[in-house]
């Protein structure tokens, strides 16, 4: 006899119940969007209008909220593709070498006879020496600069190579130097390209990496290319400052001092000087390093002008709290231990290496680190968006109506109950795309379409099972519960490979293939559930309320 627990129809219910609530949102797509608008403003701190409260109204607050995101493609936007002067970083990290090199040296000025710097590569400092005698010396003293990587790739590698040739003494950046400063400069950019863009309010922007130098940048929503890019040009606002005093609650803010909130704490205020000691525009660099306990930390350096300020400011306010701004928040506030001169410091806390890395990532999110070539721009209108949405609305009506037909057709009663888990399906794949603030392109809609198609072949499968298993006379139950027995390692079989190719697509894809790798694996695990679960619940119920002797499929 063929039989659920009830605890596993109370569940698949709830699953159903769930999934098809989640989703509900979807229906109702622009009259959600404008409550969850309206919603963001005012927690952002609009003062409350009549159209604002009109808006959040429209959509009542104990229903779910959430939205399948509509990618580039759907909703029209501005597309870069960027690639990063990843030399210029170089150069500017030799440039600020070569005030140190010059200082250390100042130690052999009589052995040297003076140094003076030529032409070189972007990647290394020549210094040329009076004196070539005194190279060896020059070299020992200029190796001290050298700093240990910290990265995964060049742990314990150092980050420079002095050598020389001839009266000329050379400083080079290492390859592995090299590649942990194209890292944290490709992290910089997409920290600062992310925030811009994060500002103005634009929902799920593509922002991602493609290959050692390129960026990718795609915004729904926004008007034109031109005007992605000219938001991209706009730099993040780093400052430095004297902090009066902490509060637990905003205070009134004086003349001259700011009221910063904590980044992490929204409700910690810093009251600050005004007039910042140092600026973003003065700070040369910022990585992640170890303190002198070997815990993590981050280092930091200013140039020349900055360094003059913060050592004079450091050697007088030793022991205090010294405020890092960023966009108006407080990112760490570390306390000064002595004085720090030179333009370099470090900055320790209760840091893992991840929060020290994030924490040089903000620190140098001042400003974008290179200049931006873009090499491919591309503005999507939102008509062309509609058209794809209209389209992919089409290929799923089409594609939904051709399987329940077939289904109906070849089996019956049960093919209806497979049309309704299939219907089920659906609104669990929009349900959870949208728990996941996953954004739906047309190649996810693609995957979606595929899923409509793969959803009915474990029922057809199980079904088939069922039509040979009534050839032994064993009754109808008997029947129906051997079909889906037998069935699952064929359905198991065939939706782990394909799931399995889904993981991959998704680990090694990128945009789109991506988009297509998230559908579709949302899509076979609804579809599995959907036709194992849903499908026995519907027969189940009907077999016990009607009791036939015998079925045909």
């Amino acid at each position: 006899m063929i039989n659920l627990p009830a605890w596993q129809r109370l569940a698949i219910l709830f699953l159903c119940v769930t999934g098809i609530g989640l989703a509900l949102p979807n229906l109702f797509y622009t009259r959600v969007e404008q409550s969850n608008d309206a919603r963001v403003l005012l927690e952002g701190g609009a003062g409350p209008s009549a159209q604002l409260t009109e808006n959040l109204e429209v959509w009542p607050t104990w229903l779910p909220r959430g939205l399948v995101n509509l990618g580039l493609d759907l909703r029209g936007g501005a597309h870069l593709l960027a690639e990063v002067q990843l030399a210029d970083v170089y150069a500017s990290r030799i440039d600020a070498l070569w005030t140190d090199v010059r200082d250390e040296l100042g130690e052999l000025r009589a052995e040297t006879g003076g140094v003076r710097r030529q032409q070189s590569s972007p990647d290394e400092l020549r210094v040329r020496l009076a004196n070539p005698e005194a190279m060896p010396q020059a070299q020992q003293i200029v190796e001290r600069l050298a700093r240990p990587i910290v990265s995964l790739s060049g742990l314990g590698a150092s980050d420079l190579e002095v050598s020389g040739e001839g009266d000329e003494l050379v400083v080079k950046l290492t390859e592995d130097e090299k590649s942990a400063t194209d890292n944290r400069t490709m992290a910089q950019s997409l920290e600062i390209i992310r925030r811009r863009v994060d500002e103005v309010g634009t929902r799920e922007p593509t922002i991602q990496r493609q290959g050692r130098d390129r960026i990718i940048i795609q915004v729904p929503g926004i008007g034109s290319a031109a005007e992605l890019k000219e938001l991209i040009g706009t730099t993040a606002k780093l400052t430095f400052h004297h902090v009066h005093r902490t509060a637990s609650s905003r205070v009134v803010q004086q003349p001259q001092t700011v009221v910063y909130p904590a980044m992490d704490d929204p409700e910690f205020f810093y009251v600050l000087e005004r007039t910042p000691v140092v600026t973003g525009e003065e700070l040369t660099d910022a990585k992640p390093d170890f303190d002198e306990n070997s815990q993590p930390a981050v280092s930091f350096r200013f140039n020349p002008a900055g360094a003059r300020r913060f050592g004079d400011y450091t050697a007088e306010n030793v022991g205090l709290p010294f405020a890092i701004a960023l966009d108006g928040e407080v990112i760490s506030a570390p306390v000064i231990r002595q004085h720090i001169p030179g333009g370099s410091g470090i900055i320790t806390g209760n840091f893992t290496v991840q929060e020290s890395n994030n924490l040089a990532v903000l620190l140098r999110a001042g400003a974008l680190p290179a200049g931006m070539v873009f090499l491919e721009e591309r503005t999507v209108g939102p008509e062309l968006g509609q058209d794809s949405i209209d389209a992919g609305r089409w290929a799923c009506v089409v594609a939904f109506v051709a399987v329940l037909v077939f289904m109906a057709a070849s089996y019956g009663l049960f093919g209806l109950f497979s049309n309704i888990a299939l219907l089920v399906n659906l609104f669990m794949i929009f349900g959870i795309l949208s728990v996941v603030g996953a954004t739906l392109t047309l190649p996810g809609i693609a995957g979606i379409v595929l899923t409509i198609g793969m959803a009915v072949d474990a029922n057809v499968l199980i079904f088939e099972r069922v039509r040979e298993e009534l050839l032994t006379a064993k009754g109808p139950a008997r029947a129906i519960e051997l079909g889906y027995e037998r069935a699952l390692s064929a359905i198991l079989d065939a939706n782990v490979t394909t799931l399995l190719a889904a993981i991959i697509l998704f680990a090694i894809g990128s945009g789109p293939v991506r988009g297509f790798a998230v559908t579709l694996g949302i899509g076979i695990l609804t579809s599995m559930f959907t036709a194992i679960f849903v499908t026995r619940l519907l027969i189940v119920i009907w077999f016990e309320r009607r009791r036939p002797r015998q079925i045909t499929l």
